[in-house]
């Protein structure tokens, strides 16, 4: 099946299944021919604010969207998804969480209703050997994944599912585990980290009432500009132990949930492959939207 005919069929059948009839949907993932080796995504996901409003961040998420080929699915792993083991979701048709508060109406209005991918997630659990991974029936789509796919994918006509981060292992376990997800790309699967490089909430500054207006403590460009060099460099070890960089990294990663996104993205990246950053900038002191396409 030739790439066009392949993408307006499960265009099609997306929009049907949405309706009536999973089953289809997952028949036409799972036959489809789709060989070509998928990008990979970092997203610095910012504020929930970034999935309604116009900004520059927004604006460069959807840049983005416009340069990639459409994937068969997507497997997405957000900041905002920790769990006591390994899961993915599993839902048919997974529910918009508003898992934040303190926001306007309109924020909470947004429902993101992208099919699930129950042939994803079998792909999931089959690829990972070094942990069990279990199906969930409970999570659906957190704003970690849908105030990023909002703006990249605004049609909602891909399936996505999530997996979530296990908060009993170290940086270097995440990696290990996220490199048995490399086969997913040749298979049409987009990967996408959804967290912030740097993210403290403890040193947050905001320059007059706009929290994206352009803004960063000494460490926090250190940080992120050491990380953009590891990055570049394909130096991965002192992204593993990140805890073990200095000053500046310890600031800007307090907690691991933000960061670690980052390393299943990198742990995927073929030497040779190129990298793109984009909305590269620093906003209320303490955090930075610094995003990564590899290709």
């Amino acid at each position: 099946m030739k790439r066009k005919e392949f993408i307006r069929t499960l265009a099609l059948a997306t929009l049907a299944t949405k309706v009536v009839n999973m089953n289809a949907l997952n028949e036409i993932l799972k036959n489809g021919n789709n060989t070509e080796t998928m990008p990979l995504l970092f997203v610095g996901h910012g504020s929930p604010m970034n999935a309604i409003e116009d900004n520059a961040f927004s604006r460069g998420m959807q840049a983005i969207g416009k340069k990639l080929v459409t994937p068969k699915a997507i497997l997405m792993i957000s900041a905002h998804w920790e769990t006591n083991g390994t899961f993915v979701t599993a839902q048919e048709m997974p529910p918009t969480i508003h898992d934040f508060g303190g926001f306007p109406k309109a924020l909470f209005d947004v429902e993101y209703k992208a099919p699930g991918s129950k042939w994803l997630a079998e792909e999931t659990i089959s690829a990972v050997k070094k942990t069990t991974v279990k199906p969930d029936s409970t999570w659906g789509f957190d704003h970690g994944c849908w105030s990023v796919t909002k703006n990249i994918f605004p049609n909602a006509d891909i399936p996505i599912i999530q997996m979530s981060l296990n908060y009993n292992w170290d940086a270097k376990k995440h990696y290990e585990v996220a490199q048995e997800l490399n086969a997913l790309r040749n298979k049409g699967v987009l990967i996408i980290g959804s967290g912030n490089m740097v993210h403290n909430f403890g040193y947050v500054q905001v320059k007059g009432s706009d929290f994206n207006a352009p803004f960063g403590h000494e460490w926090a460009l250190e940080a992120n500009e050491k990380f953009k060099k590891h990055i570049q460099e394909n130096d991965h070890a002192p992204l593993i132990d990140y805890k073990n960089q200095g000053k500046a990294i310890a600031l800007s990663v307090p907690t691991p949930e933000h960061y670690l996104p980052l390393l299943y993205v990198l742990a995927n990246k073929k030497t040779n492959e190129s990298v793109e950053f984009f909305n590269d900038a620093a906003v209320g002191g303490s955090f930075t939207m610094t995003s990564v396409m590899i290709k």
